[in-house]
Order: C-alpha cells, then sequence, then structure tokens
C-alpha cells in the first residue's frame, strides 16, 4: 500500500485548487461554467439568512464572478440540471447524482428516526390527498395550503400539518421542487420534474460509498475519514469505512498525512497530488467567504489545515457574541488573514461592515491591502450596493486607509 507523506503548504494548495479558490477556473464563463462548479463541489448549501445576498448566490460568486442569480433559477426550473435535497445540508444538487439519493429517500419509507416516524404517524394520513392536488393543479408551495375561511382548527387543511406532509413526500421522494419563487419553494410530482434521461437505478453499499468518497476528495483534494462522511452525508459510517479501505488497497486513493503530524491520516485521489505538485506559485487572490461555503463549513477541518478558528455567531446570544452576527473569514492567498461582520441596506445601496478584524502581520497589510479594498468594492456592487461603510476596524487607525483604496475602485 502506497502513502504520500506531504507538506501542510500543499495539503493547503490541494484544498485550495480543488474548491476552486486557487489559480484560474477550470471551467467556463456563464451559466454552463455554473453547473459544472455545482457538479465539481457536488453540493451548494442553500440558507435563509439574507442580512447579505444568500449563501447559495454567495457560494457560486466567489467562484465565478460572472454569476448571475437567474442562471441558478434556470438550472433549476428550465434545464433540469440540477434538483433539491439533503446533501451536506439542504442544498442545490446535481442532476445526474440523483440516484444516489435513493438509498436516503427509501430510508423514508420506514424511518429509524424517531421525529420521522413521529411526523409520519400523525401527518402521513394527509399524504395521498396533497398528492392529488398536486396532479391535478401543478405545482404548489406550502402558502396554497392554508385553510379555507370556514375551516376549523385541526382539519385537514390545517397549514402547519399540510407543510410536515409536503415536506414527507419531499423527502420520500414522491415530490421534487420544480422551482423557487421568490425563495419559496413550489412542490411538483417527481414524475414531472426528474428528466427522463435520468438514471434512477438504487445504488448498492458498495457503489454509494465509492460515489461519496469520490465526491469528497474530488471537491477537497485531502480529508480525513470523518470530513469524508461529512461532505454528503449520504451513508452510514461503515459504508464510507469500507469503501476507502477497497480503494486504497485498488490503488484509487492514498493514505497521505502531513510533515511533522504522522497521527493524522488523511486521503487524497493520486491524480490531486501530481495536480497539486505542478500547480505554480502566483499572486494571492483574495475572498470573502460565506460561512456555508463548502471550504469552510467544516470547520475542524478549516482548524486542523488552516489553523483557523472560525463559529458562525448568529446563534450565538449577542452578548456573547466575539466578532458579530454573520462574519465572512477573509481568506489571501494559502491563509486566513482577518474577518468581516457586515450587512447589506438593499434600499438604501449601503454596505455596513460593522467590524473587520485583520489578524495578520501589521508588515503583510500594505500587502493584501489594494486586493481587500478591490474585493469589498466587488462584494458591495454583488450584493446591490453603491457605498460602503466601515464602522470599526482592528488595528485601529487603518480606516482612513482603506477607505482611501476603496474610493480608487469605485
Amino acid at each position: 500500500m502506497k502513502s504520500f507523506t506531504i507538506p501542510l503548504s500543499l495539503a493547503r494548495r490541494m484544498a485550495l485548487d480543488a474548491q476552486g479558490l486557487y489559480g484560474d477556473s477550470k471551467h467556463p464563463k456563464g451559466k454552463e461554467g455554473i453547473a459544472r462548479t455545482i457538479e465539481h463541489l457536488g453540493y451548494i448549501q442553500i440558507d435563509t439568512i439574507s442580512v447579505i445576498e444568500r449563501a447559495h448566490h454567495h457560494t457560486l460568486w466567489t467562484r465565478k464572478s460572472d454569476y448571475h442569480f437567474e442562471m441558478l433559477h434556470e438550472l433549476q426550473a428550465a434545464d433540469r440540471r440540477i434538483f433539491e435535497y439533503w446533501g451536506h445540508a439542504a442544498s442545490y444538487l446535481p442532476m445526474s447524482d440523483y440516484r444516489f439519493y435513493k438509498p436516503r429517500m427509501r430510508r423514508f419509507e420506514q424511518p429509524k428516526s424517531a421525529w420521522a416516524a413521529q411526523c409520519i404517524k400523525e401527518h402521513g394520513h394527509l399524504m395521498q390527498g396533497i398528492l392529488k392536488r398536486i396532479r391535478a393543479e401543478g405545482p404548489l408551495s406550502s402558502k396554497d395550503f392554508k385553510p379555507p375561511a370556514d375551516t376549523k382548527r385541526g382539519d385537514w387543511w390545517s397549514w402547519k400539518p399540510a407543510k410536515v406532509a409536503l415536506e414527507l413526500l419531499f423527502w420520500k421522494g414522491d415530490l421534487m421542487i420544480s422551482e423557487r419563487r421568490h425563495f419559496q419553494r413550489l412542490y411538483d410530482l417527481t414524475e414531472r420534474v426528474l428528466p427522463e434521461s435520468i438514471d434512477t437505478r438504487i445504488p448498492d453499499d458498495d457503489e454509494l460509498g465509492d460515489f461519496l468518497v469520490h465526491r469528497a476528495l474530488s471537491a477537497h483534494g485531502v480529508a480525513r475519514e470523518r470530513e469524508i462522511r461529512d461532505h454528503i452525508r449520504g451513508a452510514e459510517k461503515g459504508i464510507i469505512s469500507k469503501s476507502l479501505a477497497r480503494s486504497v488497497d485498488a490503488g484509487d486513493v492514498v493514505p497521505v498525512t502531513f510533515e511533522g503530524d504522522p497521527q493524522n491520516q488523511y486521503f487524497a485521489l493520486p491524480k490531486m497530488i501530481k495536480r497539486a505538485q505542478r500547480i505554480k506559485q502566483r499572486d494571492p487572490r483574495l475572498f470573502l467567504l460565506s460561512p456555508f461555503d463548502n471550504f469552510i463549513i467544516q470547520r475542524e477541518r478549516l482548524q486542523s489545515l488552516f489553523s483557523f478558528d472560525y463559529t458562525l455567531e448568529c446563534y450565538v446570544p449577542a452578548a456573547k457574541r466575539k466578532y458579530g452576527y454573520f462574519v465572512l473569514p477573509i481568506l489571501w492567498g494559502e491563509e486566513f488573514i482577518g474577518r468581516i461582520d457586515p450587512v447589506a441596506d438593499r434600499k438604501a445601496k449601503k454596505l455596513t461592515i460593522r467590524k473587520m478584524i485583520l489578524e495578520a502581520d501589521r508588515g503583510k497589510i500594505g500587502d493584501f491591502f489594494p486586493c481587500l479594498a478591490k474585493t469589498l468594492v466587488d462584494f458591495s456592487r454583488f450584493n446591490h450596493c453603491d457605498e460602503i461603510l466601515i464602522e470599526n476596524i482592528r488595528p485601529a487607525g487603518l480606516k482612513r486607509r482603506l477607505m482611501k483604496l476603496i474610493k480608487g475602485y469605485q
């Protein structure tokens, strides 16, 4: 069994390159490039928080600066290149991967989860009526199941039970999301959403495990077993372990350790190591990353690979927050150099940076300040804002200098 010991710097480069954050994009411009980006990453997480543009838009824009919001809608609603289901969390997924989510759908027929079993027990009797109505009327949202004015509370058209039943039908695979309108899901029969050309055969455990391992390593470059399991949560622990062992024996996957850290066992595809070794050092690029970006969503991995401690504090009581409500890490080249807490006022067209904390050595600040200013201007435009306001910056005394650079790019 061949194994590799590589420097941490190469592992970082592998991770950045696999995520489309190092060098030029491998994918074409336009909507096709967005489709291929999603296919390569394996999923794009959907989130509702909108103090800035939502995470799914932000993650795609980070990698493809020509991204426009309608591209995602068209890929789902018109082209049927992507669909919604549970990947790492609620996600947009490549339609070509549909069959690998059928085992999870099947598990909802006889769920092991007490929560799912209770939902089916309480609301399962509503499913046939909902299916009948959607079959007759076409795509419907949860709002379409609000009770009529003369309906008594607790009737089967009561909105909350109907919404639960809709979700159960979605999880079981009887319904799919046809599209979103103003972020509202429209449910339709799977047979009317799923293209006829899509393979719907249910994979066995070996095929599912191999798919998930390859998906994770292609998207992350190098990863530990638990990180592979957490990339797309589609199989039990044992399935991933067996696939890894089988893939290592076949030489399709190689064990990797980092110099000076022999205890942590990582894995990689041989071609990813070779590719990273060929990559030439280039001028660093700067990114403001969404908290739900595929690259940083696994916080322990982020700490292990990049020594960057990050917590999304919107779920933390305001008085206990250290950095802010919706803080974005700042990635510059191969290192994290700070974080910002932004909020976009679309009506006033103003992007406010409530707090900016720069954690790099002060001597490096002059190197990345122009990149930071340019990225802030681009980010404000992405958020439909014309003005940038910085309320607080650390180290102190840098605001005037940064604002001068920002004005030069506006």
